[in-house]
């Protein structure tokens, strides 16, 4: 009989959560215990593993769907060794005295390691908005996870330069996880007492550069060749490759430009 995937709780609060990317598609075969797909509240993010052994069945929701906590997402059909240990605790592992080291054999190539890339929710979506696969994507989450930020900047730097008159936004809806962070950071804000800080930096080689052209930049412009410009292209230049900090909160989207004032 069929074993129903039903999404867990991650919280006494939390009533719905967001679904990442499935890890294993109809007819796969799963252990107990591999993680199936990752979920996503306004709290936490967890991975969700097969409840038995078996063969995956129909999957009901898709990567980025927002469902309700036990709400039946998918089946599992189970195999002999699966049902046996259905509702128990797979057990721990024995010591085990340490193996003999394979022979190698002349001209044959290691095998490649296999390895799952796992794509947060958010991402998943913007993954899906521009026809991307993760494999495309250098992610720089935890455990090598694909965050939105990731997918936005592979776009960002494959992305076909566009007119000067051309203003384009992208709107993203915002996770139930980054609206909870939003409304704690402005609650933050709002309560406690903030303080500025300053850094030093090595002005030394863009004083340089002034003085080499300030004559010439003068005499060309009518205008004296001032630091803020320096400023300007630098910060220009740092949007380019982090353009989530050009971005702006729209309601419960966020809103990615490609330009810059």
């Amino acid at each position: 009989m069929a074993v129903e995937l039903k999404v867990p709780s991650l919280g006494e609060s939390i009533t719905e959560v967001i679904l990442g990317q499935w890890l294993k598609k109809e007819g796969d075969s799963v252990a107990v215990d591999e993680t199936l797909i990752e979920i996503e509240s306004d709290k936490a993010t967890a991975d969700f593993p097969a409840p038995v052994a078996g063969t995956i069945g129909k999957l009901l929701k898709k990567g980025g769907e927002t469902v309700k906590v036990g709400e039946v997402i998918g089946f599992i059909e189970p195999s002999e060794a699966g049902s046996a240990t259905k509702g128990k605790k797979a057990p721990s592992a024995a010591p085990a005295t340490a193996a003999a080291p394979a022979k190698e054999v002349p001209g044959a190539k290691s095998p490649e390691p296999t390895t799952v890339t796992r794509v947060m929710p958010a991402a998943q979506r913007v993954l899906a908005e521009h026809q991307l696969q993760p494999q495309q994507v250098a992610p720089s989450g935890p455990g090598g996870r694909i965050l939105k930020e990731d997918v936005l900047a592979h776009v960002q730097r494959v992305a076909t330069p566009v007119e000067a008159s051309g203003r384009q936004d992208e709107v993203v809806p915002m996770t139930n996880l980054r609206k909870k962070i939003a409304e704690r950071l402005v609650y933050a804000k709002q309560t406690a007492a903030l303080l500025t800080t300053f850094n030093e930096i090595d002005m030394s080689h863009v004083m340089e550069l002034r003085n080499q052209y300030k004559e010439h930049f003068q005499k060309r412009y009518n205008i004296k060749l001032g630091f803020m410009s320096f400023f300007i292209k630098a910060a220009v230049e740092a949007l380019k490759q982090f353009p989530q900090i050009n971005a702006e909160i729209r309601g419960n989207d966020i809103v990615y430009h490609n330009y810059f004032d």
